[in-house]
């Protein structure tokens, strides 16, 4: 059974420090919490987190912040896989990778062993075209670093394209994963990712109004943060009986 975790981090208004949070986005479930220490940042706190979850035979989606060589490295060897954006903040390999697929495109992908995917979603008043295409690693030839990312098996290129009732838009998106050439899987757990976003820091927001949060005092911002979480997971767990 596929189980997806989505690692995320949020800044609370009015507090120096960011939480990074850990979400089952197959069950909605808020899984633990991390502070980022001061004078840190989230690449230091999302191992610790890892090291509070059991996640062996989970598939662990991060974003960009946490695309690096360590937190690849501690997934895996917790007996799990990752799906990580790779994004400007690894610049050099990402253009390789942006270049592979351009000149792989321009030529229909000719002797090229690949997959897509494509899915296409309606709602609130637009749709949406998801094009995921993978390729294992071993015909992109030499990446950049390529031996510093533990297990690496996989590329995908995700084109989304959406479709609003007075334009169009395109966003292309690259991702490094230990998971085998698997278009449908990889694409799943991509999408999957954006339920940290979409039913948790956006229930935070709209619903309990964590933003305009006047809570300031010693270790208040953090106590308040995990109630409202945990409350969100007991809300979930009462909507999931009823469907």
């Amino acid at each position: 059974m596929q189980c997806f975790r989505a690692v995320a981090a949020r800044r609370l208004r009015g507090f120096a420090s960011a939480l990074v949070s850990a979400w089952a986005s197959e069950h909605r479930l808020f899984l633990g919490q991390v502070k980022v220490e001061n004078k840190s940042n989230e690449i230091k706190a999302i191992p610790a987190l890892l090291e509070l979850l059991d996640i062996s035979g989970c598939i662990i989606t991060i974003d960009a912040m946490g695309t690096q060589h360590e937190i690849a490295r501690r997934i895996q060897a917790i007996g799990a896989d990752y799906v990580l954006a790779l994004k400007a903040n690894h610049p050099t390999l990402h253009a390789q990778v942006k270049q592979w697929f351009e000149t792989a495109q321009a030529s229909n992908f000719e002797s090229i062993k690949y997959s897509d995917d494509v899915r296409v979603e309606s709602g609130h008043h637009r749709r949406e075209k998801r094009r995921v295409t993978e390729v294992c690693i071993k015909q992109m030839g030499d990446l950049y670093k390529q031996s510093q990312w533990s297990s690496l098996q996989t590329i995908v290129r995700v084109v989304r394209t959406r479709y609003l009732w007075n334009k169009t838009t395109t966003e292309v998106m690259f991702y490094l994963s230990s998971l085998p050439p698997d278009a449908p899987q990889l694409g799943k757990a991509i999408r999957q990712h954006w339920s940290i976003e979409n039913q948790l820091h956006w229930v935070l927001d709209v619903t309990f109004g964590e933003d305009a949060s006047r809570i300031r005092t010693a270790n208040a911002p953090l106590n308040m943060a995990l109630l409202k979480r945990w409350s969100i997971n007991l809300l979930n767990q009462v909507l999931l009986r009823m469907d």
